[in-house]
């Protein structure tokens, strides 16, 4: 069985299979590859936290070795240079008057490669500025439209949990979030209540889904009317966790109900 490990390309890019080798890497170390006809460098990570991205119909390339400490200084080497690129980029699109955003920059290891991230509304041509950008670098340059999702996991920030954002702190790739799992969580469809800073759905609405939806078995809905032993009554909230339901009676008068853990 041919032995892999996942590799997160460079600080924003994506993520792929290589095979070690005889390589003693672990999760957390940066190494050196060979990606897109050149060098590049990424760093361990574990599996569960990217998809495979079609890594099993594809030949897995090797890492060449592990980051040196003359490789790790060309790796901050190159995110400063990054920083001059993205500058010079953000001129010439102001320039050509192109509407789009520009988000980061990043070099390639070997600096072959330049890669600018920007967002927009609508597909850009952006033919003529790619050939500026060409000739001042004398390098490839990749122009890669993003979301706002992508974007809000470049800067950071914090959410209305008042923890970091997930997506810059342990979320390597997005999954479709759907307002169904807001109410299935019992959450008030407000948009700006159940929207993260990028302006879609919160993406921990995502990954708590299956949570709720376990911890919901056997509850009733807000709303159903039941029978409990002191009579007829209308659910009037539910608390998952608790896993409690407060049902208003005919008379007005309000009783707590447990449910058994399942």
């Amino acid at each position: 069985m041919e032995k892999k490990v996942l590799v997160r390309l460079r600080d924003l890019g994506s993520t792929c299979f290589y095979d070690p080798g005889e390589i003693q890497a672990k999760e957390g170390d940066f190494v050196i590859v060979e990606h897109d006809r050149g060098l590049d460098y990424g760093q361990i990570i574990p599996p569960q936290e990217a998809a495979e991205e079609g890594s099993e119909k594809e030949q897995i390339k090797k890492i060449i070795r592990l980051a040196s400490p003359n490789d790790l200084k060309q790796i901050e080497e190159n995110r400063t240079k990054a920083k001059d690129a993205f500058n010079t980029c953000f001129k010439k699109i102001e320039e050509h008057k192109l509407e789009m955003k520009m988000v980061q920059a990043e070099y390639s290891f070997d600096r072959s490669k330049i890669i600018f991230y920007f967002t927009a509304a609508g597909r850009v041509d952006f033919r003529n500025l790619v050939k500026d950008l060409a000739k001042i670098f004398k390098a490839r340059i990749e122009l890669r439209q993003i979301g706002v999702r992508d974007e809000a996991k470049f800067f950071g920030g914090f959410g209305s949990c008042g923890r970091e954002l997930c997506c810059a702190r342990f979320l390597k790739d997005f999954e479709p979030v759907t307002i169904k799992m807001a109410k299935e969580e019992g959450l008030p469809l407000n948009p700006p209540k159940i929207s993260g800073l990028c302006g879609r759905l919160m993406c921990c609405l995502n990954f708590e889904y299956e949570t709720y939806k376990l911890l919901s078995k056997g509850l009733p809905h807000e709303g159903e009317k039941i029978h409990i032993q002191q009579g007829k009554g209308k659910v009037v909230s539910v608390n998952v966790f608790k896993r409690s339901a407060t049902v208003e009676l005919e008379d007005g008068t309000q009783v707590e109900v447990n449910y058994p853990q399942k």
